[in-house]
């Protein structure tokens, strides 16, 4: 029987162009986090189940993937460990273990794996990481409007042009899911229906809906409102009252965040529902035209840490998923050509065997100027060692022959435009700089 080299479905292996892309966006993610204040945190890529489970709601627990007990208790066939589902839960049992070492403002990103047992698809896979930004200890409206500003800097940074900042909130849509008559016993999986409603439209909806026991009449009037008037914050104060506590919240959020990296990506959308269970007030998810589902969402949380401490503490967070943006950037070619072309800049040849010392020395004085160099392993045709670097993406190439030895110089090739030029040795570091940075 033939063993199968695929990963599992919905992972991947990652080759050294991959790895490069991520670290790319990686670093520019964490750039911008620490810019605005956030630190870094990591937790176990494990927690202990009942840490997870009663976290996300009813649909999103089955995505959860449970470690079974080992041992001697194995054959009991119970689990006692779960997988990180995602970042939120995990920091908030952190700030309920470390409350006493924690400021009183406690800003965080963390950027690590989670894993969910969901279908593979475009984007979606199984094991994939998250980008969190999280600020726990104000109810103030600049939470978000600085989460907002810091996800909305790192999507330019990135080179995005046409996203789109959805923004609701959880009371209002709660209380709009009321006066349309929605039994509040089947909120929360109206609420994950109506999540799919960018996804599969209002028709697939509608069938969720009816699937899931809703009235047909109240659905239809809800998905009426929601295809036709979903930006039209007016209707939802009409429908609700000017008064409603959630609404002047709602309206600061969108006044502060266009003084910010935002400013005109905000759109109201009263059907974002968000579907995990423990959003209580602002929701928010990023877009873009060519991708089902978004680049990133969050809200506030202000009652999860109080499953764990046994009193609220206010909480709101966004999570941008580092694989999606990856998916879009890499079908529009949004990667500096440094991170694209690999992983070397020159390739240094071996002539013969008698310039292997001079070869070594060589690629030893290029790399104390900075440059990224590889030394080809053998006294090999040079036809060979140039189709190699080819292969690789390196853009130079150095050749020191006899001739050049004798002169005391070396040859450039420069692989991208064919051009080859003679110069003293002393001088290819800076014109090999030169041509990088032109």
């Amino acid at each position: 029987m033939t063993i199968s080299t695929k990963p599992p479905s919905g992972t991947r292996d990652f080759l050294p162009d991959d790895i490069r892309r991520r670290q790319y966006v990686i670093g520019v993610i964490r750039g911008v986090y620490e810019k605005y204040g956030f630190e870094p945190l990591e937790t176990p890529a494990f927690e202990n189940i009942e840490t997870l489970l009663g976290k996300y709601g009813e649909e999103n627990a089955k995505l959860v993937f449970k470690i079974l007990k080992r041992g001697e208790h194995e054959a009991s066939g119970e689990a006692d460990l779960a997988l990180r589902y995602d970042l939120t839960v995990p920091l908030s049992r952190v700030v309920a273990q470390y409350q006493n070492e924690l400021p009183k403002f406690f800003k965080r990103y963390q950027i690590q794996p989670v894993w969910r047992a969901d279908r593979p698809a475009k984007g979606r896979f199984r094991e994939f990481f998250q980008c969190d930004i999280d600020s726990i200890g104000s109810t103030s409206p600049i939470v978000e409007v600085e989460q907002l500003s810091a996800v909305s800097e790192v999507l330019t940074r990135l080179g995005f042009n046409d996203f789109v900042v959805r923004l609701n909130d959880r009371r209002l849509l709660t209380a709009l899911l009321g006066s349309f008559s929605i039994d509040p016993a089947q909120h929360e999986t109206a609420l994950v229906a109506i999540d799919k409603l960018d996804k599969i439209g209002p028709d697939g909806v509608k069938k969720e809906l009816a699937a899931r026991g809703v009235n047909e009449s109240a659905a239809a009037r809800m998905l009426t409102v929601f295809a036709e008037q979903s930006s039209n914050l007016d209707l939802a104060a009409d429908m609700l009252g000017a008064g409603f506590p959630a609404l002047a919240n709602f309206r600061e959020i969108l006044r502060l965040a266009e003084e910010t990296a935002g400013r005109g990506r905000f759109r109201v959308d009263l059907s974002l529902a968000r579907g995990l269970s423990y959003y209580t007030g602002a929701i928010m998810e990023v877009t873009v035209p060519d991708l089902a589902g978004s680049l990133g969402g969050g809200g506030r949380y202000d009652n999860l840490i109080g499953s764990f401490l046994g009193r609220d503490v206010p909480a709101c967070g966004f999570s941008l998923g580092l694989e999606r943006i990856l998916v879009v950037m890499t079908e529009r070619s949004m990667f500096p050509e440094a991170v694209t072309r690999g992983a070397v800049d020159i390739l240094v040849t071996i002539w013969n065997e008698a310039s292997v010392e001079r070869s070594l020395a060589l690629a030893s004085e290029l790399r104390r100027t900075g440059l990224r160099v590889e030394t080809y392993p053998e006294a090999d045709k040079l036809g060979k060692q140039f189709k190699y670097a080819s292969s690789r993406h390196v853009p130079f190439i150095a050749v020191e022959g006899d001739d050049e030895r004798a002169s005391g110089e070396v040859s450039i090739k420069d692989l991208r435009s064919g051009d080859q030029v003679k110069m003293p040795r002393a001088e290819a570091a800076t014109f090999i700089t030169s041509r990088l940075n032109g």
